[in-house]
């Protein structure tokens, strides 16, 4: 992560037909060049590996119980961080724009059900 401060992170959940993984790590990898290239202080994908974890014998609700993921999904959790709510705003401003011009004629096929991720931003309480 970036030595610059890290105080507010935009935070996903998503999950992706596993078929479709190639296809989502695409484009994932290339919206991580443009959120960076736009200001972002860091941008991670990550693939779920551990879905029903014990911590220090206390059994986890876990992800697999709140996401509803089918057999035939991968749950990602991915995040996005930034100096403060208002840079989170510059930054997607100048994303949001980018994407628009690129994809205007064309129509975007995502590899996931849009209607099935959340995202929610999130002021950095400890550790900022």
């Amino acid at each position: 992560m970036s030595t610059t401060k890290t105080r507010y992170v935009d935070g996903f959940v998503l999950m992706v037909p596993t078929k479709n993984t190639a296809a989502y790590k695409k484009m994932a990898t290339e919206a991580r060049k443009i959120w960076k290239k736009f200001g972002a202080l860091d941008y991670k994908e990550c693939i779920a590996d551990s879905l029903s974890p014990e911590m220090g014998g206390m059994k986890s609700w876990g992800f697999k119980v709140m996401t509803k993921v089918k057999d035939d999904e991968t749950i990602w959790f991915s995040y996005i961080t930034y100096k403060s709510k208002k840079h989170r705003d510059e930054v997607n401003k100048k994303v949001m724009t980018y994407f628009e011009k690129k994809y205007a004629k064309a129509e975007m096929q995502m590899p996931f059900d849009m209607k099935r991720f959340a995202y929610g931003g999130f002021t950095v309480a400890v550790g900022a």
